[in-house]
């Protein structure tokens, strides 16, 4: 019972202040008013924008939108500043800015803005701010409205126009909306890090636009006061629909970031509550999972939320005679979703194994209840660590070299081909309902704890049919280590519906943390 009336607490505590915001609605419009006098003093009669859905008089306009106002169902940017303040600040910058939410909905718009931009980014280097192209678009993006993208993809000429801090949604708009400019907040910076003001450049915004679209045939998009105006009703927009994921401009493959949930204030506040207990509870799975036999850990594991889903397509094949003559064991090939994949391969067959991995921790090496090898991606050094892991037992590689978190392969190394002729593809996924066990910026050495921080987790693993490598020519002699590293990536990919990539860990490290992923040993 004390459970289940949680949620409904929470909701009392911030009921008030959402009543007061109600009472204080006439200052929310200070900075509506501000940016709706950014270009333009000529009035004509407004349009709802439902009327250009299936309208095709804008193909040779420039459409100027207010992102909040016109794209966004979400009516508060209060998310994306706590995403900056607990991404790329810390758990305590994150809840300072809570606590101040009810100080934030008594206020009028600019006002909020200014304190949170202030609680966010002040003390964080320019230079290292990533949020902006690493952790935002993704929570953006599921906040994008299919309605206003359909008016959006109608432009010649896309200008969009944002409340919020530059660096916060310019990535955003440019990469995966493929706007033309973006126009935002500029933030003063000192010594190259951020002071927490923002510059006053509305006259400068003004200018800008006024360049951007001289000589321009332009409609505006729930802006006032301008030559052609399209509003966005509420009723309307709280009818919208989720923009779906193939309707994007660009396929959003990497995202990095801790939080796996929007960070409302409500969320944040169940999150604050829930973490002390998560790092207990933490802690005790890990050592029940180190510690325990099979038998014993995978219940217990289950009761505290930690669940197995194992499909096992292939029952435990005859080894090859190949294999018999040079005493090797199994070659379990698996996608990579977070450092614990092998940990799980060995709970789903309940025999302890080998893994070899590119990218290990210290921490996690130490506390590991398997064997763990690390590679140095020197292809020939690699090729006898992994044979002489063979012929001592089974054996676990993850060949895309890192993890990925969406529903996308990335290329798969086919150095495992030239190794076995008995190779069996594994699927895995995995659900957590708080915390991303896994991480390009952060501490790595984290990465299990976090997971395990997780009310409830599911790990899917998935066995399926045996595959040939090249190690030993047989009916196929022009059968390549390529097409067999392709093709169990497809079946993979198949099982899962997972999209296969040719992208590498270099390409998601260059995204995600602006280096090629190699980082020193002590640095994690």
């Amino acid at each position: 019972m004390v459970f289940k009336a949680l949620p409904y607490t929470l909701q009392l505590i911030l009921f008030i202040p959402r009543v007061l915001l109600k009472l204080h609605k006439n200052h929310t419009k200070a900075l509506k008013r501000t940016l709706s006098n950014t270009h333009g003093s000529h009035s004509r009669s407004q349009t709802p924008i439902s009327h250009l859905q299936t309208s095709d008089h804008l193909s040779q306009k420039a459409l100027i939108f207010d992102v909040e106002g016109t794209l966004l169902r979400s009516s508060s940017v209060f998310p994306y500043f706590m995403l900056v303040a607990f991404e790329s600040g810390s758990l305590i910058r994150a809840f300072v800015l809570l606590a101040l939410y009810p100080l934030l909905v008594l206020v009028n718009d600019e006002l909020s803005i200014k304190i949170m931009v202030m609680i966010s980014f002040f003390g964080i280097k320019k230079d290292g701010f990533r949020v902006g192209s690493s952790v935002l678009p993704k929570f953006l993006l599921e906040d994008v409205g299919l309605e206003g993208f359909d008016v959006l993809t109608r432009g010649k000429k896309k200008v969009g126009v944002s409340k919020l801090p530059l660096v916060m949604v310019e990535c955003f708009l440019k990469d995966y909306l493929e706007f033309d400019h973006v126009f935002g907040r500029e933030l003063t910076v000192f010594g190259g890090y951020f002071v927490g003001l923002m510059k006053d450049n509305k006259n400068t915004m003004k200018h800008r636009i006024n360049e951007v679209l001289k000589d321009e045939d332009y409609a505006n998009v729930c802006f006032s006061n301008k030559p052609e105006v399209y509003v966005i009703r509420n009723e309307e927009k709280k009818a919208w629909q989720i923009l779906p994921r193939e309707r994007c401009q660009k396929d959003l493959i990497f995202h990095d970031g801790r939080l796996a949930f929007r960070p409302e204030p409500l969320n944040m506040l169940a999150m604050f509550v829930w973490f002390p207990f998560s790092i207990l509870l933490s802690i005790s799975r890990i050592a029940i999972a180190i510690t325990l036999p099979y038998g014993a850990s995978i219940p217990i594991l289950s009761f505290t939320g930690v669940h197995l889903k194992l499909t096992n397509n292939n029952p435990t094949p005859n080894m090859k005679s190949h294999d018999l003559k040079q005493h090797k064991g199994r070659l379990y090939v698996c996608n990579h979703r977070t450092l614990l994949d092998p940990l799980y391969l060995s709970f789903g067959l309940k025999k302890p194994f080998a893994a070899v991995t590119y990218s290990l921790s210290r921490m996690s090496e130490i506390l590991s209840p398997i064997k763990t090898v690390r590679l140095t991606r020197d292809r020939e050094q690699d090729a006898q660590t992994m044979d002489k892991m063979l012929k001592l037992g089974d054996l676990v590689v993850c060949p895309e070299g890192t993890t990925c978190r969406e529903p996308y392969l990335l290329r798969f190394s086919p150095l495992f081909a030239e190794l076995s002729d008995h190779i069996v593809p594994v699927a895995l996924d995995t659900y957590v309902s708080m915390f991303h066990g896994t991480t390009a910026s952060g501490l790595k050495c984290l990465d299990p704890f976090m997971f395990m921080m997780n009310p409830c987790s599911v790990y899917q693993v998935r066995f399926l049919d045996e595959v040939h490598g090249v190690s030993l020519q047989t009916s196929d002699a022009s059968s390549t280590s390529f097409d067999v590293a392709n093709y169990v990536q497809s079946e993979i990919g198949k099982t899962l519906e997972f999209k296969c990539t040719s992208l590498t860990r270099k390409d998601k490290y260059l995204a995600l943390a602006g280096n090629d992923g190699f980082v020193s040993r002590s640095n994690k």
